[in-house]
């Protein structure tokens, strides 16, 4: 009874810093709906203020409330100043296109925070009184961690008396629940979202601070903050601060007690609890729908290319072909990975252009295939090309049972639903040792002899990516195609006039899931291993960003996004230090400048000067 007692506080004590985090992103994201991957970003660089900051004040108790203070307010200024510089200007954009900017700042601000901090991890020394201890049942429990315990509730105490007490506090819950109608009544906006983005960043910022005597201050706190303050979010529900609460404990107790009695599942097990709340219900524990939001714009219609595009399309395609007999070997390496991104983003634009069904979460099905590629071959001994063929496959199954939840969704929560069923195959294939490896990965997945020559590797790769997109594209300009730009425009209206939309959607999910796949079996063979990085968050964004740095509303977008992105990622990796920051700076750029995307800004171009 005193082992489950110590697991149930040490849980809540996780679930206070959890919910720290996650309530900041549920008030930017309930009142401005700024898909904010930053905020994991937030809640990095509070840690490091805060060791910044503790560091230069005495080691007593209230000397630390003062530096945590002090940290929340730093982060909030940051926040507003974040806001009223770059994300004022995104608020009508659509949400995958603020979560592209969002990233980039990530990107900007890991750089950054580097070359200030530096590299290495920097742990906050604890002076005797933070490594007291309490007696419970005649075991030890630290003090701190009971701190902790009540910064939770005395945090959402605070919110809820601001935000019900105060009139600012009145408009924010009114533009959570309809910020047009807000906006009718007079009020301006843009302070009150900056004042909410300050203050969600201060809370970032607060929960840096107080979580950084139980770890350090390091460069990978962005991202697993933000995938656990997703979840959170999600679990409790959009613009809920007490669902946030309660799903913050939730996850929390599960970590902590899960951990002991199936130390293997752990991650499974909160992405699993994600993924059924979405389903069972799409707003989360404590979450109501949405209020009345902008009526979403028709796209408009894609049209075959002309004829000049197309001879320009042959003209690069036979320049891919000959390139190999030109360039040197590295150069082939990097041509091969441009091929894979190339198949991987028409594959995530084939669901999220036409089919209107964004995903956080695609590389789940890139990962699928690699593995399958690799323990056909490593497990049943499979041939080269059997091993291939199973990755499209076993792509395309898992796909399409997973589909059958995610397709009944729309926006933000279809996008997380995948995200989270793409946690719950990265956790499978991290922690099931057994049968992928785990953190070591499968090595040794070699292609046979006749391929052994870089360049013929890279042709048959060339010929299976392009086949791929070009069937994809086939299949948007068949009656497929046209069924499914139906059900994203309007599902009501193609029900109405007969068409299955729920079965389109889902056939649609599938098939880009095996070309997603395909271009995981390939990664296999090319690089000889495969590892659960494959199937990371990481590897989703960059196909994300593959896409809509193209352009969503073209065919040809995510064909050029990928070779553009794959491009410029290798040249600024090899030509600096700080090719993240020059990277992130550049898709900002981009997004400000072109938000149709490459293709879709030459797009219009060609349309004005045929006009």
């Amino acid at each position: 009874m005193t082992f489950l007692l110590l697991q149930l506080l040490t849980g809540l004590a996780g679930a206070s810093a959890l919910f720290l985090v996650a309530a900041g992103l549920t008030v930017i994201f309930g009142v401005t709906r700024i898909v904010n991957f930053s905020h994991g970003s937030l809640y990095m660089v509070g840690a490091y203020v805060a060791w910044t900051v503790l560091g230069h004040l005495p080691r007593d108790p209230a000397s630390f409330v003062l530096g945590v203070a002090v940290t929340a307010l730093v982060l909030a200024a940051f926040g507003a100043l974040l806001e009223v510089a770059l994300l004022r200007r995104l608020y009508r954009a659509p949400e995958l296109l603020q979560l592209l900017a969002t990233f980039a700042i990530v990107l900007i601000v890991q750089d950054a925070t580097q070359a200030i901090w530096g590299a290495d991890d920097l742990p906050l020394p604890r002076p005797p009184w933070m490594r007291a201890f309490v007696r419970l049942g005649g075991e030890r429990f630290p003090l701190y961690d009971l701190w902790l315990i009540a910064a939770g509730p005395l945090v959402l105490g605070a919110l809820w008396l601001l935000l019900h007490r105060t009139r600012w506090g009145t408009l924010v819950r009114a533009a959570t629940a309809d910020r047009e109608m807000v906006a009718a009544l007079g009020v301006d906006q843009r302070l009150l979202f900056t004042g909410v983005f300050a203050l969600g960043a201060g809370l970032a910022g607060l929960g840096g601070a107080l979580a950084l005597p139980e770890g350090t201050a390091n460069l990978q706190l962005d991202l697993s903050a933000i995938t656990d303050a997703f979840v959170v979010v999600l679990v409790g529900g959009l613009g809920s601060l007490p669902g946030a609460y309660l799903a913050a404990v939730l996850i929390g107790v599960l970590q902590a007690i899960g951990i002991f009695f199936v130390p293997k599942a752990t991650l499974v097990i909160v992405f699993a609890v994600m993924a059924a709340t979405l389903v069972v219900r799409p707003n989360g524990l404590l979450g109501r729908p949405a209020g009345a939001a902008r009526e979403p714009e028709v796209a408009p219609l894609v049209l075959p290319a002309p004829r000049a595009l197309l001879w320009a399309a042959a003209c690069a395609l036979m320049a891919l072909a000959v390139a190999p007999l030109i360039v040197g070997p590295f150069a082939v390496s990097v041509l091969t990975e441009a091929m894979i991104a190339l198949l991987f983003a028409a594959s995530l634009h084939f669901m999220m252009g036409p089919g209107g069904m964004p995903s956080f979460g695609h590389a789940a099905w890139f990962g699928i295939g690699a593995y399958a590629t690799a323990l056909a071959t490593t497990m049943l001994g499979a041939p080269f090309a059997l091993a291939l063929i199973a990755a499209p496959i076993a792509a395309l199954l898992v796909a399409a049972a997973f589909g059958w939840f995610v397709v009944k969704l729309s926006g933000v929560y279809l996008a997380m639903l995948t995200l989270a069923f793409a946690q719950i195959i990265w956790a499978v294939a991290f922690q099931w040792s057994g049968l992928t490896g785990g953190d070591n990965g499968i090595l040794s997945v070699w292609p046979p002899a006749w391929l052994a020559d870089p360049r013929a590797f890279y042709w048959l790769t060339l010929a299976l990516c392009i086949g791929g997109a070009l069937l994809l594209r086939r299949a948007l300009y068949a009656p497929f195609g046209w069924a499914l730009r139906a059900s994203r425009d309007s599902s009501l209206r193609a029900e109405a006039i007969g068409l299955p939309t729920a079965h389109v959607r889902l056939a649609a999910f599938a098939l880009a899931g095996a070309a997603a796949g395909l271009a995981g079996g390939l990664t296999t063979f090319g690089k000889g291993s495969v590892f659960p990085s494959y199937i990371g968050i990481g590897r989703s964004v960059d196909a994300l960003l593959m896409v809509l740095l193209g352009g969503v509303q073209t065919i040809s977008g995510p064909l050029v996004g990928a070779l553009a992105y794959t491009g410029l990622y290798d040249t600024l990796l090899r030509a600096t230090d700080w090719w993240r920051l020059v990277l992130g700076a550049a898709i900002l750029v981009l997004v400000l400048a072109f938000p149709q995307g490459i293709a879709g800004a030459a797009q219009r171009v060609w349309r004005g000067r045929a006009a």
